[in-house]
């Protein structure tokens, strides 16, 4: 298998919970990717802010922080009550978002935050990609 290349956000995010106090196992748990690549990431790491998220959801969705949030709070143990107040979303939303991604043992914020993507992406027709346009009548 060849080397795993991290995107600028998922740099940013190995930096973001390196500086939350994370070990380099558990970064690499939580991308998918080696405690050698988070190692890399830290120790190369710029001076200027990387930039954030190329993904902006919506309002009423879970930004990637919040569900950094969640999966620090499943660490440590905390109940979806405790990071529901933490983050300011109800308990609903907190347990339909671990269950949907893995489930308290499992949960990767990341990857959430990458399926969250996919699922938003809905397939749309182009509004020109029919076969074109009926023909003009004469009349005008």
């Amino acid at each position: 298998m060849g080397k795993r290349h991290l995107t600028a956000e998922q740099r940013a995010l190995v930096l973001r919970l390196r500086a939350k106090g994370l070990t380099l196992k558990e970064i690499g748990a939580q991308l998918d990717c080696t405690m050698q690549t988070a190692s890399e990431v830290i120790n190369k790491a710029p001076i200027r802010p990387v930039r954030q998220d190329r993904w902006d959801p919506g309002s009423g969705r879970l930004t990637l922080a919040e569900r950094e949030e969640i999966s620090l709070g499943l660490r440590r143990g905390a109940t979806f009550t405790a990071i529901a107040a933490e983050i300011g979303r109800s308990v609903s939303t907190v347990s339909r978002e671990v269950a949907a991604n893995g489930g308290r043992g499992d949960y990767r914020a990341w990857r959430a935050h990458e399926r969250a993507h996919q699922r938003s992406l809905r397939p749309k027709p182009r509004k020109l990609a029919c076969r074109g346009l009926p023909p003009r009548s004469p009349e005008g």
